[in-house]
This record gives C-alpha cells, sequence and structure tokens, in this order.
C-alpha cells in the first residue's frame, strides 16, 4: 500500500528553496532549469559552468528521496535542452551535462544538513564568521536558520562547536568518508530493494522489519574517517563495483 503522506511529503522537499545559490551567469540558467526540473518531479542542487576544452554547463540534480538514476538524466536532459535552447541564458556554445551530486555532495538546502547530520563536511561562507571564512566539521543538525558544525581542528579543550548562518554559506559540501560511502551504498541497495518490491519482484517488506532494524540500530555514529583512497573509492561505490569499506 502506498504511503498517503510520502506525496506531500515529496511536494515540500520539491518546494523547499535552496540557501546555497550561484551567482552570476549560472543564476541565470538556475531561473530557467529550476522550475522545469521541479515539474517533473527533481529538486536542484547545483550549477557550475567551466570554460575548460570549451564552455560546459552542468546541472545537478536529484529526486526528493536524494536519489538519481542514469534514466533520470537522460530524461533531464530531452526536457531541458530545448527551453534551454530558447531562453538562451549563455551567450555562447555550451555542452549541457546533467548529474548526481555525488556522494561528496553540494549542501544547499535546510534539509540536506539535516539528513546528512554526524558526517563530516567543509563549508566556505560569503561572509566571514569570527574573522575566518573556512570551516570544516561534522555536522550537529540545525538551530534555526543556522547549521551547528564540530570543528574537528580547534585545540583539546576548546569548545568545537559553532554556528554559521546558512544563508551566508557561499558553498558546503560532504568529506568522503568511510561511513559516508557505506552510507550512500546502504541508502541505494534500499531504494533498489523498494523499487523490486513496487514493481512486485520482491515481496513486501514484514510489519516487523522496521521495528527490529530500530532495536538493533547503534545508539552512536563512529567519528567519520577520511583517507587519501576516498577520492578513487566514490565512483566505484556509485557503480556498485565494490563493498562498503571496511574499518582500519
Amino acid at each position: 500500500m502506498t504511503d498517503p503522506i510520502a506525496p506531500s511529503m515529496d511536494a515540500e522537499l520539491l518546494a523547499e528553496p535552496r540557501l546555497v545559490v550561484e551567482p552570476g551567469v549560472a543564476a541565470r540558467v538556475s531561473a530557467v532549469a529550476g522550475p522545469v526540473l521541479q515539474q517533473m518531479g527533481y529538486r536542484l542542487v547545483r550549477i557550475r559552468i567551466s570554460g575548460e576544452a570549451g564552455c560546459t554547463v552542468q546541472i545537478m540534480a536529484e529526486r526528493p528521496d536524494g536519489s538519481m538514476q542514469i534514466e533520470d538524466c537522460e530524461a533531464i536532459s530531452r526536457a531541458l535542452s530545448p527551453v534551454l535552447d530558447i531562453a538562451d541564458p549563455i551567450d555562447r556554445a555550451y555542452r549541457l551535462e546533467i548529474s548526481s551530486p555525488g556522494i561528496d555532495r553540494p549542501l544547499v538546502r535546510r534539509s540536506d544538513f539535516e539528513r546528512h547530520a554526524g558526517h563530516l563536511a567543509k563549508i566556505e561562507m560569503a561572509i566571514a564568521h569570527q574573522g575566518r571564512k573556512r570551516f570544516r566539521g561534522v555536522l550537529a543538525g540545525v538551530d534555526g536558520d543556522k547549521v551547528r558544525i564540530r570543528r574537528d581542528d580547534v585545540p583539546a579543550g576548546e569548545d568545537a562547536d559553532i554556528l554559521l548562518t546558512m544563508e551566508d554559506i557561499a558553498d558546503a559540501r560532504l568529506v568522503l568518508t568511510d561511513e559516508l560511502i557505506a552510507e550512500s551504498m546502504r541508502r541505494g541497495k534500499a531504494a533498489e530493494r523498494e523499487l523490486k518490491r513496487e514493481l512486485g519482484l520482491e515481496p513486501p517488506q514484514p510489519p516487523h522489519a522496521k521495528n527490529e532494524k530500530a532495536r538493533n540500530k547503534p545508539h552512536k555514529k563512529p567519528a567519520p574517517r577520511n583517507t587519501k583512497q576516498h577520492r578513487l573509492a566514490a565512483e566505484r561505490a556509485r557503480r556498485g563495483e565494490i563493498d562498503p569499506p571496511e574499518g582500519d
């Protein structure tokens, strides 16, 4: 049976505004692409315009639940290309690239910071906070219009928790860690199982499964670990070519 709350939750997530946005030409592309994506049931995450090897317009998007498949990228490209051609927000030839946000994704909405609490992130401020613009630490939830971050670069004995105003953030993204890759793979497998259930390829989830999972869930999440191998592991992890990294 379909959850009656799900459609309203999706609509709310689709309408949620981005707090971290792009300036200049990327903002013009966003004004065109955002409404098209929302009408299709996707959320705009980030737009990047680069001039390397010609002009490339990269549009990151996702479904409300954070998933994104190759078929989604193809559908968006087919729908968005003619709209951009007519609106013509860029005054030169360009190559359109549609992609998922990736594992080490940008954080642009309040729900992004809430969903990924407990993971390591890098944040760059547009407006300096306490005399500095760059911060790194574990996301520790949201307090009003601010995100709480537990810095990992402060001396022992000093207060590591700080609050950063989300609308003052220029760029924020997750840092690849063993835990982040493993969680991404778990979510991908869970989404695949759910799709199979919807298609009738797998039996429905037993009623007691959710309660059993909650009882077995650990109370504390281990501190994120970041190694030099994550960049290479990320792409393979997205493709399902490797198992989640085990603890050192």
